[in-house]
C-alpha cells in the first residue's frame, strides 16, 4: 500500500477530509501531534519548543540554541521510523519532511479561497471576519515559512510541491475523499524496492541527523547506498577539524558504511559555522535601560560563547519571557517604568526556574536581601569584573541543568508521567 500525505492551509475542510479518507481506506492518520509526541520523548526536549519548529516566528535566542534544527531532526527520526509501515495518512506539517525519494508517496494539498476561508472561521469560531483575516494570515505565515524553510520553495500551495491540489471551496468532501483515494491506488504508487530503500536512507540520514544535532551541529545530511554525505553550509576557519569531528560522530551511527564532507552553496557567506555547546548558557536575557552597556555586555557574552538577547526596560522583559522562555536574567533595578524588583517579583511568580542575577550600580542593602528574599540567584554590583558575571552565569545555568537532570530521573522518558 502506499502512503498519503495532506497538508492544507486552515479552514480548508482537511480534518472531515482527513477522516473520511481513514474510514474510506483504512489507512493509519499519522498527526503533527502524535510525531511531536513521539520526537519529545527522543530528544527530552519539551513537546512545545518542537512545536515552536513549526512557527514563521523564530526565537531571538535561535541562532545560539540551535533548537529548531534539533526539533527537525527529532521529528524527521519519528516520521522515518513510521514510514517503515506503509498504508499511512500523514497529515500535517511532518508530511513535507518525507523526502522525493520516497515514491510510493500521494502528496496531496488542500486549499480554499481566502474569502471561503474567512467565512469558515467566522461560522466555526463565531469571530470577527477582520479578526479571522488576521488570523487565518499569521497561520498561512506558518506554512510558507515552514516550506521555505524544507523546500527553499516560498509558495506553500504551489502545485509543483503536490501531486494533487484540491480546492476544497469548489469540492465537496465526499468528492475530495474518493478522489483521493482513487489516485492513492494507482500502480505507480505502490512500493517498490527502490522506494522502500530510500525509506531505509531516510531512516539512516535522520538517525545521523539526530545523533549530530544531540552534539551541537547543524550540517546537511543525505544518504546514498550507506554512504553519508555531510553538507557544511557555514564558514568555519578549521574545516579540516570540523569535517574529521563530524566523520567520527556520523561514522558511529549503525549502518554508515561510508562518510563524506563537502562545503555547500552558502559556505562562503559570512555567517560563521558554531557548534552549539550545551554546558554553556545560549538563552541569557540581559535586561537594562543603559543601552550602551548592555550591548556591549552582550557582545563579550558572545565572545565567551554565551548567546544572550536584550531588553531595555521591565515591560519588554516580562514579554519576552513569556514569549522566549530565557533561562538566566540579568537585571537591572533602576528602570523607567516597571522596575527591576516588581520585575523579578512577577518573573519568579510565573515563571520561577528562570535564574535572575541582579546588576545594579544603585541598590542599597535593603534592595538586596529584597532581590534575595525574592529568589534572586545572586546579587551583584556594577561595575563587575567580567570573569565574576560569566562565573555567576555558568553556576546559575548549572543549577538549571541539575534540576532538569533531576526530573528526567524521576521521570524518564516513556514513563507513565511524561
Amino acid at each position: 500500500m502506499s502512503v498519503i500525505t495532506v497538508f492544507s492551509g486552515t479552514y480548508c475542510s482537511d480534518e472531515p477530509v482527513v477522516h473520511g479518507l481513514a474510514s474510506k481506506t483504512g489507512f493509519e492518520i499519522v498527526s503533527d501531534s502524535e510525531i511531536v509526541q513521539q520526537a519529545s520523548l527522543s530528544s527530552e526536549m519539551d513537546g512545545s519548543k518542537i512545536m515552536r519548529a513549526f512557527s514563521a516566528k523564530t526565537s531571538v535566542f535561535q541562532k545560539f540554541t540551535h533548537e529548531k534544527e534539533r526539533a527537525i531532526a527529532h521529528l524527521k527520526l519519528a516520521l522515518a521510523q513510521r514510514l517503515s509501515k506503509e498504508g499511512l495518512l500523514v497529515h500535517g506539517f511532518v508530511s513535507h519532511l518525507i523526502p522525493k525519494a520516497v515514491t510510493h508517496v500521494l502528496r496531496v494539498c488542500l486549499i480554499a479561497d481566502i474569502k471561503n476561508r474567512i467565512a469558515l472561521a467566522v461560522q466555526d469560531q463565531g469571530m470577527a471576519e477582520k479578526e479571522a483575516a488576521k488570523l487565518i494570515h499569521r497561520q498561512d505565515e506558518d506554512r510558507a515559512a515552514w516550506v521555505h524553510f524544507l523546500l527553499d520553495h516560498r509558495d506553500p500551495w504551489s502545485a509543483a510541491l503536490y501531486d494533487m491540489v484540491i480546492p476544497t471551496d469548489k469540492t465537496p468532501v465526499g468528492e475530495a475523499v474518493s478522489l483521493i483515494a482513487k489516485h492513492a491506488m494507482i500502480d505507480i504508487l505502490k512500493p517498490t524496492p527502490a522506494s522502500k530503500k530510500a525509506v531505509d536512507g531516510f531512516l539512516l540520514s535522520a538517525t545521523v541527523e539526530v545523533a549530530l544535532a544531540e552534539e551541537g551541529h547543524n550540517v546537511g545530511v543525505s544518504v546514498e547506498n550507506g554512504t553519508v554525505t555531510l553538507t557544511i553550509n557555514k564558514h568555519v576557519l578549521m574545516l579540516s577539524r570540523l569535517e574529521e569531528e563530524l566523520k567520527s560522530i556520523a561514522g558511529k551511527v549503525p549502518g554508515v558504511q561510508k562518510v563524506e564532507t563537502k562545503v555547500g552553496k552558502d559556505f562562503y557567506q559570512t555567517d560563521v559555522y558554531r557548534k552549539f555547546d550545551f554546558e554553556l548558557p545560549s538563552k541569557v536575557l540581559l535586561v537594562d535601560d543603559e543601552r550602551e552597556f548592555v550591548q556591549t555586555l552582550s557582545e563579550r557574552l558572545l565572545m565567551r560563547d554565551m548567546g544572550s538577547a536584550v531588553a531595555y526596560d521591565g515591560e519588554s522583559a516580562l514579554h519576552m519571557v513569556a514569549e522566549e522562555e530565557p533561562e538566566v536574567m540579568i537585571l537591572d533595578l533602576k528602570m523607567p517604568g516597571i522596575d527591576g524588583i516588581e520585575v523579578l517579583r512577577r518573573v519568579k511568580e510565573t515563571n520561577p526556574d528562570i535564574q535572575v542575577i541582579i546588576l545594579t550600580g544603585h541598590g542599597s542593602e535593603v534592595d538586596r536581601e529584597t532581590c534575595m528574599k525574592l529568589g534572586a540567584f545572586a546579587y551583584l554590583q556594577k561595575p563587575v569584573d567580567i570573569e565574576v558575571l560569566s562565573d555567576t552565569i555558568k553556576k546559575a545555568n548549572e543549577k538549571i541543568r541539575q534540576k532538569k537532570r533531576s526530573m528526567k530521573k524521576a521521570d524518564p522518558p516513556g514513563s507513565s508521567g511524561t
